[in-house]
């Protein structure tokens, strides 16, 4: 299979997901704004969501996905589906009692993760209430994220792909026509993850079946398999986990600054997270199955020509998109988010949030290409070495920044860290001969550099200034920013085509 037809068909999913979550995020903008529901929601949301992120995007594909492959690849399919149920069986026992701790702990969660909030008690409170609401999502969402490791690994990746668009239409369905039965309205968002959550775990189970993989949830706490994968979870679970942290301090930083200040950096995030899913989350679901298999057959080059394909790949689509990110701040926001309660003000906050994000766009996206190849060796403990100095980085640059800065120095903070953590990665790889670059790459360079020139050159004769899109109509704005971002797009690709680019050049088969 062609590695690029599969990023293209995983992208292509993600993009239909991150569009709804573009109009859920607007319908949930125009209904409520940005003020206390919306902080008390996001807080409340952002945690299970944290779990979401380690488990789906992170820690247990990490661990589970290159043992299930030496399985399926060494073992039969019989002793695949034993680890499969065993695994399931420990994981389902694992999550209950962490939802149900979850549960009754919630007040101590919003304590600590937003401290501020207890200045006002009802503020507070609704959070508490959120919480208890969403909080079983992640019993739901893991198991997801357990599914789409057995269907990424064989090669299912539209699958679980697919899945995040059922939570989408979850918000959208609550918050346009659920709200008025929840008092506060504020709770039709909670349920909507409560029911979207379930769905996406039911919409997988029958392509499980196909596969003869439905879990049956065998205990067996003497297998060899699971013990190694619980050995493999335990360092990835801090590794992924110290990411995640980085954001609970900002949450916690910016429950201490003016109300709005979490929505805005929520709403930044979202806009970020749009290429970051569409192409790293992607390029790094794509490439564990195949670099998984290239260290079990032992094919170093096979190894290292993959990462190689994947480094070019994440600069050539990733430099463009954050250039554009930062150019594009204030019609992306105003066209996106400014209705109903959301006002200019909002968006000009959200603005700076979003240029201080795209700085670190890059180095987000190269993390999730540069960590597998530690990951399918089934080396955790140098990530997470990394992960831990990318932290301190990160926390330093808060201390530094927040004060003048104020929310959009929480953001520049994440986005430094995130160069510290892909830099590091990068040169560990290198040193350890895990990865060495294919011949080209200083042409290569230099013509994405001038192809990003020409894309912002365009961009900026065609944007306007930020009155012009705070006074134009909704229709008007769509239209506009659909416009720019067409000539954007193709003033790049038309560039990089003239330059000597083709698209078979970029071609490459997964390892089979």
């Amino acid at each position: 299979m062609n590695l690029l037809r599969i990023l293209a068909t995983v992208s292509g999913m993600t993009f239909i997901s991150r569009v709804l979550g573009f109009v859920r995020d607007a319908v949930i903008a125009r209904a409520f704004g940005a003020g206390l529901m919306t902080d008390a929601f996001f807080v409340a949301f952002k945690i299970p969501n944290l779990l979401r992120r380690l488990f789906a995007e992170g820690a247990f594909s990490q661990a589970f996905v290159p043992i299930l492959a030496e399985y399926k690849n060494r073992r039969g399919h019989e002793e695949t589906r034993l680890l499969v149920d065993h695994v399931a069986a420990l994981l389902a026992a694992a999550l209950l009692v962490v939802t149900a701790i979850g549960v009754i702990a919630a007040p101590a969660l919003i304590y600590i993760t937003a401290p501020g909030f207890s200045a006002t008690p009802e503020k507070h409170d609704l959070t508490v209430e959120l919480l208890r609401i969403t909080f079983p999502y992640i019993l739901f969402i893991s198991l997801t994220a357990f599914a789409g490791g057995i269907l990424n690994t064989y090669s299912r990746f539209s699958v679980p792909a697919f899945t995040p668009v059922l939570l989408n239409v979850c918000f959208i369905v609550f918050a346009l026509w659920g709200a008025p039965y929840f008092d506060p309205p504020v709770l039709a968002l909670a349920w909507a993850v409560f029911v979207g959550g379930a769905l996406q775990l039911a919409f997988q189970v029958p392509f499980l079946v196909r596969l003869k993989l439905l879990p049956r949830f065998r205990f067996a706490l003497r297998d060899a398999g699971v013990w190694r994968v619980l050995r493999q979870m335990g360092p990835a679970v801090f590794g992924v986990s110290i990411g995640q942290v980085s954001l609970v301090i900002n949450n916690i930083f910016a429950s201490f600054l003016a109300t709005g200040s979490v929505s805005w950096l929520y709403y930044a995030d979202r806009l970020m997270e749009f290429p970051s899913g569409m192409l790293g989350a992607a390029l790094g679901t794509i490439l564990l199955p195949s670099l998984s298999k290239y260290h079990a057959t032992q094919s170093p080059e096979d190894y290292s020509r993959l990462l190689d394909w994947g480094l070019r790949i994440t600069l050539l689509l990733a430099v463009p998109a954050a250039a554009a990110l930062a150019l594009l701040a204030v019609p992306l926001v105003a066209t996106l988010f400014q209705y109903g309660a959301f006002s200019a003000a909002d968006t000009f906050a959200t603005r700076d949030a979003v240029i201080a994000y795209s700085v670190g766009l890059v180095g987000l996206i190269l993390v999730k290409v540069l960590a597998p190849g530690f990951y399918a060796q089934q080396n955790i403990k140098t990530p997470v070495k990394v992960a831990i100095v990318s932290l301190v980085a990160t926390q330093l640059m808060n201390l530094a920044l927040v004060w003048h800065l104020r929310h959009a120095g929480l953001a520049l903070a994440i986005s430094i860290g995130a160069f510290v953590n892909a830099g590091l990665l990068f040169v560990l790889l290198r040193r350890a001969g895990v990865y060495r670059p294919q011949p080209g790459w200083a042409v290569f360079a230099l013509k994405l550099a001038l192809a990003v020139y020409v894309m912002g050159v365009v961009l900026w004769l065609t944007t306007g200034s930020a009155s012009e899109w705070l006074a134009a109509r909704a229709h008007e704005r769509a239209a506009w920013l659909t416009g720019i971002v067409i000539a954007g797009a193709a003033s790049y690709f038309a560039a990089l085509w003239v330059l000597g680019f083709r698209l078979k050049d970029f071609s490459h088969r997964a390892a089979e």
